[in-house]
Parts: C-alpha cells; sequence; structure tokens
C-alpha cells in the first residue's frame, strides 16, 4: 500500500517519489520495455529504441525529469549493447540514438511542463478553498455578532418601553420580522429558498396591510436567492426612507412571472412622495445594476411621479 500510495503521489504530481522507489521504477520501466523490444525483434530485429519512448515517459511521469533523464540514456546504450539480431552497431544506429535521445529530451520537456501547470491549478485550486472556509468562517461570524446585537436592541428597547405597551408593540413585531429576515437570507445562501418567503421576510416589518404580492410559487437556487434578497433589500430600504412606505397611503405591489428559464419581477410603487430630484448613483443603484450579471440579467429603475418602478430580470440556473 505504500508503494502504491507513493506510485499515486508521484503519478498524480502531488509529490516527488522517493529516491530509492524512482529508481526501483526506472529498473521495471526498462526492463518492460526490453522485454518488449525482444518480442518485437521476432518479427523486426532492426527496432532497437522506439520501445524506450513508453519508459522514458512513464519514469517522467511518476519520479520526475531526473529520472527520466537516467532511464533515457540508460535506455540508448541497452539499444546500443544488446543485439538480438547478432549483429553490430554501425553509424545508422548511433545516428538513430541521436534522434531517440531528442525525442526523448522533447517528452521529458512536455511532462515537466505539464506537471508545472498541474502543480499551480492544485495551488491556485488550494488558495481558492481556503479562502472560501476563511469567507464562510467570517459570514458565520457576523451573522452571529448580528443576530446578538439585535437581541441586546430587543431587550433594551423592552426595559425601555416596558411601561408602554402600545408602542412597544408596535415595534416589537418589525423587530422579529428583522431578525427572521437575517435568519431566512443565511438559510438562502446554502439552500435557497421561496421567492414569496424571501419577499415577506424583507417587506414583512412595514407592515401586510402596504404590500401586496403576486406569482406563483417558485423555489430560487442559493446565489440567485442572496442576490435578489439584496435587491428586495436595498428598494425595501429605499421605499421606507423615500418611498411608498414612507407616505401613510403609499402601497407596494411586487409580481412575478417564470418564461421557460428566465425570472421576472417588478417593482411597483404608487401612492409615495414625488420624487423631484434624483442624486448621483450611490452603492445601493451599483447593487441593483450589478447584483444580476452573473445570471445573465438586468435591473432597470425608473422614478415616476406615482413611485419607483423596477423591473428585473435574469435566468434561473439548473439547481
Amino acid at each position: 500500500m505504500k508503494l502504491f500510495e507513493e506510485f499515486r503521489r508521484g503519478w498524480h504530481g502531488e509529490d516527488q517519489p522517493s529516491p530509492l522507489f524512482g529508481l526501483g521504477f526506472v529498473l521495471l520501466c526498462l526492463a518492460l520495455s526490453t522485454a518488449a523490444r525482444w518480442g518485437m525483434s521476432l518479427i523486426r530485429p532492426d527496432i532497437f529504441f522506439t520501445p524506450y519512448i513508453p519508459a522514458v515517459f512513464f519514469a517522467t511521469a511518476v519520479a520526475g525529469w531526473r529520472f527520466g533523464a537516467i532511464t533515457a540514456i540508460v535506455s540508448g546504450a541497452l539499444g546500443i549493447i544488446l543485439n538480438f539480431d547478432h549483429g553490430r552497431a554501425d553509424a545508422a544506429r548511433f545516428v538513430l540514438l541521436l534522434i531517440y535521445w531528442a525525442v526523448a529530451a522533447f517528452t521529458i520537456w512536455g511532462v515537466e511542463h505539464y506537471r508545472s501547470l498541474v502543480a499551480r491549478e492544485r495551488r491556485i485550486s488550494k488558495r481558492l478553498i481556503e479562502e472560501e472556509e476563511y469567507r464562510k468562517l467570517v459570514v458565520a461570524e457576523l451573522q452571529h455578532r448580528l443576530k446578538n446585537k439585535l437581541s441586546t436592541i430587543h431587550a433594551v428597547l423592552h426595559q425601555v418601553l416596558e411601561k408602554q405597551p402600545q408602542v412597544w408593540g408596535s415595534i416589537d413585531h418589525r423587530l422579529r420580522a428583522l431578525a427572521v429576515t437575517d435568519d431566512l437570507i443565511a438559510r438562502a445562501d446554502k439552500a435557497g429558498c421561496d421567492i414569496r418567503e424571501l419577499l415577506l421576510s424583507e417587506l414583512g416589518p412595514y407592515g401586510h396591510v402596504r404590500f401586496n404580492l403576486n406569482g406563483e410559487p417558485l423555489d430560487l437556487p442559493a446565489k440567485l436567492a442572496v442576490s435578489l434578497s439584496l435587491i428586495f433589500h436595498e428598494l425595501a430600504t429605499n421605499a421606507a426612507k423615500y418611498g411608498a412606505f414612507s407616505a401613510a397611503r403609499g402601497f407596494l405591489q411586487v409580481s412575478w412571472t417564470v418564461s421557460e428559464d428566465r425570472l421576472n419581477v417588478t417593482w411597483d410603487e404608487t401612492e409615495g412622495p414625488t420624487v423631484e430630484t434624483v442624486g448621483p448613483a450611490g452603492f445601493g443603484t451599483k447593487l441593483l445594476k450589478s447584483a444580476l450579471l452573473a445570471f445573465d440579467g438586468k435591473t432597470e429603475i425608473t422614478f415616476l411621479k406615482s413611485g419607483v418602478h423596477c423591473t428585473m430580470q435574469c435566468r434561473i440556473p439548473p439547481t
């Protein structure tokens, strides 16, 4: 098993085998190639070096270029010394030896170049995996801290408003809805979620009578669910600050349809404050325009007199 593991690691380019293993593997390759040459000599005795090319290839691929070079040198000597046809080495055979060594050198270079590329790709993959694990750890820690801070705010407000149950009742359910939204986004990052559930978690803190959802049940893949949650959160925050949710009679209508593998979402606010001027594009606007690019999608937002009108189109990736 140890020899097999050493062969596997050498063949995959993960590590160089020990010198003893490399030498033994070279001798095995030379023995098999010489046996193949003897068998071929029964049919055609003037084949001197061709059977040794696979030996050079496998010796280089498993043990490295040094053992490949040793295999090429020794096999060339065997091609000159061993004569299965009882003939003597002539000038033509030495010319074939030079050609063989040129082919062997090219083979060694090619195998070694491929091994270097594989090793580089393996290092990049390892680094990406480590960075992804680190990202997951940081996100998990941030989610934990956010939940703790939200719980602390909830407890402090409860103490302050303990003698004002009516005010506390209007705040309590909103804080709980915010906590549910954070938990939903954390779950969506792993397994996805239903689009209606995602919208309810984002819009619930503003009151269920302030919006209407229209669309068929649709399970969103994880990455698309997270991207849409960021867009919905940005639009909902904007509606609370400047749009429909900031006015007493403001109302929001969200509808979605699916055509083949394309998702179309419409966000339509009415009875909100009239937008007089639009400021320069900030982080929110950049997020809206770029969040769906990975899904061959786009987001278009229009500031109408009746309120914000936003359309989202994207491809639903297969789950």
